[in-house]
């Protein structure tokens, strides 16, 4: 079984747990799973510190012209702060030193504020565990820490952020499933038709044009065309083919599956992230 997951600009290589023997005993087994999750949140630690002491606090690199041009377009004050490299907790320290501010002055000078919008282009730490303990049904393989996938591939149109992948993936010696192709979407048809299941981050609306995003919605509906896989989108279908016209026929081509989003169960839950991720299955 193969899996794959589209990314553009940002970091979207999904790392995945590969289940536990089953002769192991129940007990032991449930042991050896929550151990193995806490490593697995510790190796994901490690990888976004590593990202952020080589990305600009936006995360953002000057190749990407359309993102920032996007943002800057924006009718209110926006910055780009990628979730799964700062989480609220180190969001709220970088605020405390000065670093970033999480409100702006609606008129210089005075206590006149207002929140700032945070846009991220990345899976955070909860949203991933969320998608792959609880979106995801018990596939072959989800991914690199969280199962036995025989192939992981991410597509990537930044050739500055597919170096930087590339680099994290051999340093944390994923490259013997992980492949990340740097390529546009719209060239990988083969790619799509063989997945089994396809996981699509924000990957259109901030780096392409309207005309561009329509033709590639169009190429992924003529493409991810295997009945019974499975379409991971942020937003919505419905959302993103609002923007845009298309001639694609949703109800003609994927049924969406109903996701318990009261499952996860930690503290700090932001169950606003987790209503924006939708399961769909090819029909």
């Amino acid at each position: 079984m193969e899996n794959l997951s589209i990314g553009c600009a940002s970091w979207q290589i999904r790392i995945w747990k590969a289940p536990p023997d089953p002769l192991i005993q129940s007990q032991a087994a449930n042991d050896f799973d929550e151990l193995v999750v806490t490593n697995n949140d510790v190796v994901l630690k490690n990888i976004a510190e590593d990202l952020r002491n080589r990305l600009p606090m936006e995360a953002m690199f000057n190749s990407e012209h359309q993102a920032v041009q996007k943002i800057h377009q924006h009718p209110l004050p926006m910055i780009h702060v990628d979730a799964f490299l700062y989480d609220d907790d180190f969001v709220d320290s970088l605020c405390e030193e000065g670093k970033m501010s999480r409100n702006y002055c609606t008129e210089c000078g005075s206590y006149k504020t207002a929140s700032l919008e945070f846009i991220s282009h990345s899976f955070s730490l909860m949203e991933l565990k969320f998608l792959y303990h609880h979106v995801l049904p018990d596939l072959t393989g989800k991914g690199y820490l969280y199962s036995s996938a025989s192939q992981l591939y991410g597509v990537e149109m930044n050739a500055d952020f597919c170096q930087l992948q590339e680099m994290m993936v051999t340093k944390y010696q994923f490259i013997d499933r992980i492949k990340v192709v740097h390529a546009d979407i719209c060239t990988q048809a083969s790619l799509l038709q063989k997945a089994d299941v396809v996981v699509m981050n924000n990957v259109f609306e901030y780096f392409l044009d309207r005309q561009e995003q329509a033709r590639a919605w169009e190429f992924v509906a003529c493409n991810v065309t295997k009945r019974g896989s499975l379409l991971v989108t942020v937003p919505s279908l419905t959302e993103s083919l609002s923007k845009v016209q298309t001639d694609i026929q949703l109800g003609q081509w994927v049924e969406e599956m109903q996701l318990n989003y009261d499952v996860y169960v930690e503290k700090d839950v932001d169950r606003e992230a987790l209503v924006q991720i939708h399961l769909y299955k090819i029909l």
